[in-house]
């Protein structure tokens, strides 16, 4: 593999095999995602489809978790980008931290994911902004916001439901239940389920496959496939952020962050 583009200042590596190229997420053991994370990522994206012949992209990450969403989860703490409360639809809103998610929708080239662990809350929208995933029998999938007492985000609110379907997307969301592998690929969460030891291998053979149709279609292709997904991601968006805005400030968040650093249950208020 060779190295492509200039990402030494950051914790994404872009890798060209070929026509297929592998943005790993380094930010091990969790990869716990933050601004300048997902900002690479969507950078990552726009330069492989405009200053090099990739056809198609895996998405993959170092470490045991696929990328375990926000480390609030384990320090009870939110991060200084975290705290801060941006007014959604406005240009700051478009700065905010799931707005890269937008980005990476945009993107032309096809992404396979690579899940060898946990995909949970942020980490979960993050998987879905690809077109395929495949997992190992060790990753996990939650939308665990509720059980936090907060708000879903990076624009679940289409990508879930488009994949399992609104009432199993409503399930995951108001529950926050952790899915195991066999679990999402019955409910299509997941394209395949393989053996560790072959993830990245399996995520090639699809990229290679991918990579072996004509460049030009393939991105039409995706346009056409995606046409108002984009669209309707933002809308999205816009919208979890004015849910996230107020419930930030509320009791049962605190709590539900406290108890989760805690590994607790919750004792909600309603407050």
């Amino acid at each position: 593999m060779d190295v492509v583009g200039d990402f030494s200042k950051t914790d994404v590596t872009v890798n060209m095999d070929g026509f297929v190229a592998t943005v790993e997420i380094h930010r091990p053991p969790h990869n716990y995602f933050n601004q300048a994370m997902v900002t690479s990522i969507a950078d990552a994206y726009e330069f492989l489809a405009n200053e090099t012949e990739c056809r198609a992209i895996i998405l993959a990450s170092e470490g045991k978790s696929f990328c375990a969403g926000s480390s609030v989860v384990t320090t009870g703490q939110l991060t200084t980008e975290e705290q801060q409360v941006v007014p959604s639809g406005t240009a700051t809103g478009r700065n905010h931290i799931y707005e890269q998610g937008t980005r990476m929708m945009l993107g032309e080239i096809p992404v396979i994911a690579a899940i060898q662990g946990a995909a949970i809350g942020g980490g979960l929208g993050l998987a879905l902004t690809a077109d395929f995933r495949v997992a190992a029998p060790e990753a996990r999938f939650a939308a665990n916001f509720s059980r936090l007492g907060f708000h879903h985000g990076f624009g679940l609110t289409v990508t879930l439901p488009q994949l399992v379907g609104g009432q199993a997307a409503m399930n995951l969301l108001l529950t926050g239940r952790r899915v195991k592998a066999d679990e999402a690929l019955q409910l299509g969460l997941c394209d395949e389920v393989v053996d560790l030891a072959g993830l990245r291998a399996r995520a090639g053979v699809l990229a290679n496959e991918i990579a072996s149709s004509g460049p030009l279609s393939v991105r039409a292709i995706r346009r056409t496939m995606r046409r108002g997904l984009v669209e309707q991601f933002r809308t999205a968006v816009d919208r979890e952020q004015v849910e996230q805005e107020w419930l930030r400030k509320t009791a049962d968040f605190r709590e539900g962050i406290n108890a989760a650093a805690a590994r607790r249950e919750p004792d909600f208020q309603g407050s």
